[in-house]
């Protein structure tokens, strides 16, 4: 167990009596449910096809937004990944390959650790790196003012909607703060406005009927990348008849599709 501020992050390592195959490529977890405090093994049985399929997966917990709002959320994924490679030789960790996977709001995160950015790190395990060489974004709302955006219309359209303004909204706990300025001060908290030359391959994933993330979000951001000349980075899946983290995400095809991206941009390099 790590402390880092009033969050805790664990590693699930898998069972006592399984025999080493020697360092194993990383790939580390990161949670959804709107950036609230929820279990890092939320998700845990769903992940399992990683770990069959050879990487060692590690859940981790990062604080929600009812004990801090942004950018906490961000220092401890990238704490996470520095106390990681800090312990590699303990968990038999390969920390030249560490990848990083994320649902909704995980994937909003994802795309951020995607982008290796620094002045984001705290002070524990300061040697060593929080970069990552791969990502995989399922549906993250990675553009907030496009999410405050598409929220506000929900409020407005939707009879009994289940925010009442866009400061209730996840995103809106997330930012905090004057509800004038929200919506632009949310551009420092969404990483398709941080796109550079240090990011790493990603493969995004979003349903064209996700009726919270509009799937517009990543088709933007996929652009952005696209523009930025990222696009032999980049790697962008539409799911038919996909909604927010539906079935669909967990067919043996789109199972498939993670597992080839991660072994061709950690174990072979690509």
């Amino acid at each position: 167990m790590v402390q880092n501020g009033n969050s805790e992050m664990r590693l699930a390592s898998g069972r006592d009596d399984e025999v080493s195959t020697g360092r194993q490529p990383l790939l580390v977890w990161l949670n959804g449910a709107g950036w609230h405090d929820v279990s890092e093994n939320l998700m845990s049985a769903e992940m399992q096809f990683l770990a069959e399929a050879g990487f060692a997966v590690a859940f981790i917990h990062y604080r929600g937004t009812e004990l801090a709002g942004w950018p906490a959320q961000l220092i401890d994924c990238k704490t996470a990944v520095r106390f990681l490679r800090a312990h590699a030789e303990q968990y038999g960790l390969d920390t030249e390959h560490i990848g990083v996977i994320g649902r909704s709001a995980g994937g909003h995160l994802t795309s951020w650790m995607a982008m290796n950015t620094d002045g984001f790190d705290s002070r524990e395990w300061a040697g060593c790196s929080s970069h990552v060489s791969a990502a995989v974004d399922m549906f993250g709302p990675v553009d907030l003012p496009e999410q405050f955006a598409f929220d506000q219309h929900l409020i407005d359209t939707v009879p009994g909607y289940r925010f009442k303004t866009i400061a209730e909204s996840h995103a809106g706990r997330l930012i905090g703060g004057d509800i004038k300025t929200m919506v632009e001060r949310s551009k420092a908290a969404s990483p398709d406005y941080f796109v550079n030359d240090g990011m790493c391959p990603i493969l995004i994933l979003h349903g064209d009927q996700d009726p919270l993330v509009p799937l517009a979000i990543s088709e933007h951001f996929y652009d952005i990348l696209s523009k930025a000349g990222m696009e032999e980075r980049t790697e962008f899946y539409i799911l038919k008849n996909g909604g927010h983290g539906t079935r669909e995400f967990f067919q043996t095809s789109v199972r498939y599709l993670i597992v080839d991206f991660f072994e061709r941009k950690l174990r072979e390099g690509e």
